[in-house]
């Protein structure tokens, strides 16, 4: 259970402090960055760590992984190996199946034995072997057939099949991460090492673990014999702490960072000394959902639309020119985020700036497409169902002024219901409402988005008819299968900016947004950046710079 703390403090003396810099340091080289973090890490094992969970922002500091991606760009970058795999460099073979890694000579893991291709082998094969409950060991053991050590510094790995998303859906996430053999087995060997490192940490990232006082706070430690660039400052999370106590802790100087989303903006106004980043996004686009597979009779009581209604591409498209995207953007979200209205969020791989989007409100166009669909003099009346309270509420809700502003005869019923009961409506198959609303699940690659929510025999595809409703679905499929085995990222990146066009003029969803990520934090902090590619809070410790107040 998480343990709140009504105030904390966090003065260190310059004696304490000086005790802990590295021999050769002065204090004023090497201070402490304080993050006020939400949660506490449930476990530190790259094996066992659940996607999303607090200790993936830990694992992501200390261990590393084959391939990276920097603070600007989705592009994928060389980590402990020294070149990403592609067909024009030859580390893809011909047949699209296996992929070779050439690794960074020279690297140590913290305990000081050597990095090499056994280490990586040996992580992989204990996360596939292990198989834990709750982790995400499945973006390796359901892709992988093999993994070898072609030599010291070599590794190679062949898959099931061919697939283009496997170096961001798989070699880039945090269960991907390269622990040491020698640790692991000096520790009870794979079966036994759960246990020891679900608390204790041995990479060879630019940070090395120090301690964890549970449920008060984790110290992390500059790595000194970094291969790379080394990071400035030591780290220390608080953990678990109370939303208004992070605030506080901002405002009075007690933190440097803390885990912020936009609803805490307004409480810092014009606080002295705190700065707000704003030009992160999650990768969570917010949803409505239209429904073309409900039975005959199953609709909600009122509701007076056929069941086939959003069949129609007419009237999928008019509610999408109907929604106010600026009073949801900057009314809901307070400014914080980016209109985006296919699903291929802003900041991953193929997202084509210049594709078409519904960002602003159009209400002549919508009107015009009601009354060609024939649905406009008699009108009707839809429910949406959502969670309430929520901000996909706020969102229905807007949808719902807008929808009715246009046509009093055109209703929206907005049924905000408890968390639970709403999880129970979609988990119901088929789906007895017309509409819902809630957001999509983060992930690194595009095609993890197409195949969920737009492939017309996808998850949301079966559930929702998508191919009742599709002009040419198995144009669509095509396509999105395509861009799910082609390696070239050129030709990739091309059918992915053909589907933005495509699902813009064919929508099955409302997109009101991606909510933006945004942090709040001192400005003694430069370097500030976020990257939702990285574990949240997406922020990269090691590359900020703590500057003397």
């Amino acid at each position: 259970m998480t343990t709140y703390r009504s105030r904390i403090s966090l003065s260190v003396s310059a004696l304490a402090l000086a005790a802990m810099m590295p021999a050769g340091l002065a204090a004023q080289e090497r201070q402490t960055i304080v993050h006020g973090a939400d949660e506490e890490p449930a476990t530190l094992d790259p094996a066992a760590v659940e996607p999303g969970e607090g200790g993936e922002s830990i694992i992501f500091h200390v261990y590393e992984r084959l391939l990276t991606v920097g603070p600007d760009s989705p592009e994928l970058m060389p980590s402990l190996a020294t070149e990403v795999p592609s067909l024009e460099n030859g580390l893809i073979s011909e047949d699209g199946l296996t992929y070779t890694f050439p690794l960074r000579e020279g690297v140590t893991f913290h305990d000081g034995t050597e990095f090499t291709a056994d280490d990586v082998k040996y992580s992989w094969d204990r996360v596939m072997e292990l198989n834990l409950p709750g982790s995400a060991a499945d973006i390796l053991a359901d892709k992988i057939a093999e993994t070898r050590v072609v030599d010291d510094y070599t590794f190679e790995v062949t898959l099931n099949e061919v697939d283009a998303s496997f170096l961001y859906s798989s070699v880039l996430p945090m269960t991907a991460s390269i622990v040491s053999q020698d640790a692991v087995e000096a520790n009870g060997g794979i079966e036994a090492a759960d246990e020891y490192l679900s608390g204790e940490m041995v990479g060879t990232g630019p940070y090395t673990f120090g301690t964890w006082n549970r449920t008060e706070n984790l110290s992390l430690e500059v790595n000194e014999d970094y291969w790379g660039e080394m990071a400035n400052d030591n780290v220390r999370l608080e953990l678990g702490v109370d939303p208004d106590v992070r605030v506080l802790g901002l405002r009075a100087g007690e933190f440097d960072t803390i885990e912020t989303d936009p609803t805490y903006v307004p409480d810092f106004g014009d606080a002295e000394g705190v700065n707000v980043y704003s030009e992160g996004l999650l990768l969570e686009p917010l949803h409505i959902g239209f429904n073309m597979n409900v039975p005959e009779g199953n609709l909600p009581e009122g509701d007076t639309i056929p069941t086939d209604f959003f069949t129609d591409v007419r009237i999928r498209q008019a509610f999408n020119h109907a929604f106010n995207y600026s009073a949801f953007l900057n009314g809901a979200l307070g400014g914080f985020g980016e209109v985006n209205p296919h699903y291929v969020p802003i900041g991953v791989f193929g997202y084509d700036p210049e594709a078409p989007v519904y960002n602003e409100q159009n209400l002549e166009e919508a009107e015009r497409l009601f009354k060609e669909a024939g649905v406009w003099d008699e009108g009707f009346t839809v429910t949406v169902v959502v969670e309430s309270g929520s901000l996909f509420e706020i969102q229905c809700l807007i949808l719902k002024d807008s929808i009715e502003a246009m046509n009093p005869d055109m209703r929206i019923n907005v049924l905000g219901v408890a968390e639970a009961v709403f999880d129970e409506a979609l988990a119901t198959s088929p789906v007895n409402y017309a509409m819902w609303a809630k957001n999509g699940d983060p992930a690194a690659d595009p095609i993890d988005y197409l195949l969920t929510y737009a492939h017309p025999d996808g998850e949301w595809g079966e559930a929702h008819g998508f191919r009742q409703g599709y002009e040419n679905p198995d144009e669509i499929a095509s396509m999105i299968e395509e861009a799910a085995v082609e390696l070239d990222r050129e030709r990739r990146a091309e059918i992915i900016g053909e589907l933005q066009r495509v699902l813009y003029e064919d929508p099955m969803w409302i997109i009101g947004a991606q909510e933006g990520a945004v942090t709040a934090y001192r400005d003694r902090i430069d370097g500030m950046v976020i990257q939702p590619l990285w574990p949240r809070p997406s922020i990269n410790f090691a590359i900020l710079d703590k500057t003397s107040e």
